[in-house]
């Protein structure tokens, strides 16, 4: 989950970049900052959300059982 994390939060962080260059000609800059920093902070949130609560510490211990072959 980790890994899952990270590109969820790399993935917003670039959005958030090419809104804030899309939106250049179209709004003002504090507007414009208003919609980048809300798309960072939920950029954030979702990562960290994902990586605490994401991660399943006891997922090595439900394998399966070995099965022995009887001849």
């Amino acid at each position: 989950m980790t890994v899952a994390a990270i590109i969820f939060t790399v993935f917003l962080f670039a959005v958030a970049a090419i809104t804030f260059f899309v939106l250049k000609k179209a709004m003002k800059m504090a507007i414009r900052a208003a919609i980048v920093a809300l798309i960072l902070l939920i950029a954030v949130v979702g990562g960290i959300s994902l990586w605490m609560f994401g991660t399943n510490g006891n997922a090595s211990d439900n394998r399966p059982a070995a099965n022995k072959k009887v001849r």
